[in-house]
């Protein structure tokens, strides 16, 4: 069982840094860290979320800057790309399951389309 987080907002998440070792996330947790953030769902085992964007531009804009912010942290998201849309989503394969590192970068990318990233 993982011991709760002092993490009680989505600002909370952003402002920690992922860590390369890390261990899975209990459901309850793991759905108490998932209430923090808009839009966000845990799907399969992962944490998703839905990006709506006014065209193809904005969509890669997006994902170009999601990367960006990805390589910084070492925590990689699936993405799938449409015209207007940009599915993501987080796991922890190395953990075989969701982390806080899942989270922290959900944050982030909450945090880059709300433009305080």
């Amino acid at each position: 069982m993982t011991t709760p987080s002092p993490i009680g907002t989505a600002d909370d998440l952003r402002a920690l840094h992922c860590a390369h070792a890390t261990t899975a996330l209990d459901g309850v947790e793991a759905a108490r860290l998932c209430a923090l953030l808009d839009g966000w769902a845990i799907v399969g085992g992962r944490l998703e979320r839905s990006f709506a964007f006014a065209d193809y531009y904005e969509t890669l804009a997006f994902v170009n800057a999601l990367a960006f912010i990805a390589h910084g942290q070492d925590h990689h998201p699936e993405l799938v790309v449409g015209y207007k849309t940009c599915v993501v989503r987080y796991d922890t394969h190395s953990a075989r399951g969701l982390s806080m590192n899942d989270f922290i970068c959900a944050a982030r990318a909450d945090a880059l389309v709300a433009g305080r990233a």
